[in-house]
């Protein structure tokens, strides 16, 4: 889906809470990402790979200027003689740790993935949920977004406007810690004086 069939969508869902929804979480998927410069691992279930969202991620980070949102995507099939990108197996989600972000987009939630997302949480990895909502899966995630059975939308098309929603400017910004705001005064102080008009 390009940029006009998002602005199409989002035309036609107006008035409705998907936007807020989709841009809520896309803000703090954004937001995880970035206070922790980067560390993206997106998965979904072994019948459910969400490579078309990773595709759409790498563009947004790419357009956005944030090459924080590009996403290792993690398959549950991965083969060693697969090209790197895509050769990247479920032992990823063991070995994340703090400063991390696992984004899920599971329809469903099988057991091996709910204990991998567990012991991941356990590492201290910031877990989202993009699913049917109201499972386990649910109960692990620091944030999701539901997408239920016979819901207006269905997951490809929440994927979509996440994914744009991401890569925009007004997404909420970080904080920016104590040494980012004196490295910026510093930065402003020792700039050389501005032309005469």
């Amino acid at each position: 889906m390009d940029a006009v069939r998002v602005a199409l969508l989002r035309e036609v869902l107006a008035g409705t809470e998907w936007l807020g929804a989709t841009r809520r979480f896309a803000g703090v998927l954004r937001g995880s990402v970035v206070s922790h410069g980067g560390g993206l691992l997106l998965v979904g279930t072994p019948e459910y790979e969400p490579w078309h969202l990773a595709a759409h991620l790498v563009d947004e980070a790419a357009w956005s200027g944030t090459p924080e949102l590009a996403p290792t995507l993690v398959r549950h099939h991965a083969r060693l003689a697969d090209p790197a990108h895509l050769a990247v197996g479920p032992g990823r989600i063991e070995a994340a740790r703090r400063g991390e972000t696992l984004l899920v987009v599971a329809p469903e939630e099988p057991a091996e993935l709910l204990e991998r997302v567990h012991g991941a949480r356990r590492a201290g990895v910031t877990v989202l949920a993009l699913g049917a909502g109201g499972g386990e899966l649910a109960a692990m995630a620091h944030d999701t977004l539901a997408v239920p059975e016979g819901a207006e939308l269905d997951l490809d098309s929440v994927q979509h406007l996440v994914s744009a929603a991401a890569g925009e400017n007004s997404s909420p910004r970080v904080r920016r810690g104590f040494r980012d705001r004196l490295s910026r005064l510093a930065d402003i102080l020792t700039a050389p004086p501005a032309a005469p008009w």
